[in-house]
């Protein structure tokens, strides 16, 4: 039997279905193909918690350190796409800043200045596009402060916008243009004059002897990638979530406590990052009947293992009082989980903190309904809020 044929669901997913509401089609999928070839996707989607755990815990047989892993082909070898004793030179430089107790020393002030200067021309306007006019601005102000990147926070959400859109091209099959590469040229001499130009953790890195300069600015581009994709998904996927579903939003408001179990719950229910891909090192056997082989690829769906209702009851609900909700794997696992997974969630509570503050009974606009999108990174496309007055 060809491997199309043992596997009648996956022969019959879609990008398109991925792309647009992936999730009717994933718990299909983790019913009965936990491990499923998929034609579209050119390789194999696993959607079953315990088996996305098991790859991304064993770097041994399932690798980042491929020529075909897509951010690689757009910025070179980095921490994201190198195993063993490389990943940990690549990543070690960077880790310090990261940690949570220096998260907070570091950035806690900073966010909440930059957050209120954001918020304060939005207040009299009674509504605002909250994805582009918030979250995205706020999540490259901070990481620009973070790397000490000379360049300004547009500067930033530009290349990250090229450089995104280049990645989801490969990784969806397609030639991405010369978009990324320009930006990622823009980012190299922008580096490079941040590391003249006195300290920064770029230059702390640079300077570590550890990493050559094309090192250093290829992980530069995926920690702006990672830090601005996840923090600025996880601001408007949240605020998404609260705002739908005005039960819970209530019980925020009455126990501000509650607001990080509320960002921890929408992390499981849509994580920016829908799937992280690995490559088979060798011929092996995953759940029931997946037969591997070398060099296949091995795309988990975080998406699906978030919402498997072995792990997580009523896994489709939004309830922000889940017992097990931060046991989510929206920052990936093992020895690629997100560097800078403290800093996200920090920059998260303290912008919802100080929006609900600041907006009075802030309510999506029905005039724009809005869903989280994208096959690989997943959030609306534009959040449109008004403000001001009860629906």
């Amino acid at each position: 039997m060809s491997v199309v044929a043992a596997f009648p669901l996956g022969a019959a997913t879609t990008l398109a279905e991925l792309t647009r509401d992936p999730h009717p089609r994933l718990a299909l999928l983790r019913t009965h193909e936990p491990v499923s070839w998929l034609p579209e996707l050119g390789g194999w989607l696993v959607t079953r918690r315990d088996l996305a755990l098991k790859v991304m815990r064993d770097p041994e047989a399932f690798t980042v350190d491929d020529p075909r892993f897509s951010t690689a082909q757009v910025v070179g070898p980095s921490m994201l796409s190198l195993d063993g004793a490389e990943h940990a030179r690549h990543r070690a430089p960077f880790t310090a800043p990261f940690r949570p107790r220096d998260v907070h020393t570091g950035f806690a002030a900073l966010i909440e200045q930059e957050a209120d200067r954001l918020l304060a021309p939005l207040e009299a306007a009674g509504a605002a596009e909250l994805r582009r006019d918030f979250a995205g601005p706020l999540a490259a102000a901070v990481m620009a402060e973070a790397l000490g990147l000379e360049g300004t926070a547009e500067d930033l959400l530009t290349w990250y916008d090229a450089i995104v859109r280049a990645v989801s091209e490969l990784t969806e099959g397609r030639d991405p243009g010369p978009g990324g590469a320009q930006a990622y040229a823009e980012l190299k001499a922008a580096v490079a004059r941040t590391v003249a130009g006195g300290p920064s953790l770029l230059a702390e890195a640079a300077g570590s002897g550890s990493l050559s300069p094309a090192e250093v600015v290829s992980n530069a581009a995926v920690l702006m990638f990672g830090g601005l994709e996840t923090t600025e998904a996880m601001i408007t996927n949240a605020l998404l979530h609260l705002l739908a579903h005005p039960d819970q939003l209530a019980l925020v408001r009455a126990d501000p406590g509650l607001l990080d179990a509320a960002i921890e719950e929408s992390l499981r229910l849509e994580p920016g990052a829908a799937v992280v891909d690995r490559y088979a090192t060798r011929d092996l056997t995953l759940g029931p009947a997946a037969h591997i082989r070398a060099g296949d690829l091995v795309t988990v769906s975080l998406a699906g293992a978030n919402r498997d209702p072995a792990f997580f009851t009523d896994p489709d609900r939004f309830d922000i009082r889940r017992h097990n909700a931060r046991l989510h794997l929206a920052f990936a696992h093992g020895p690629h989980h997100c560097v800078a997974a403290h800093l996200a969630r920090l920059e998260t509570r303290v912008a919802l903190h100080r929006l609900l503050h600041r907006l009075p009974a802030p309510h999506l606009d029905p005039a724009h309904p809005t869903a989280p999108q994208g096959l690989v990174f997943r959030k609306p496309l534009s959040l449109r809020v008004r403000w001001g007055t009860v629906r």
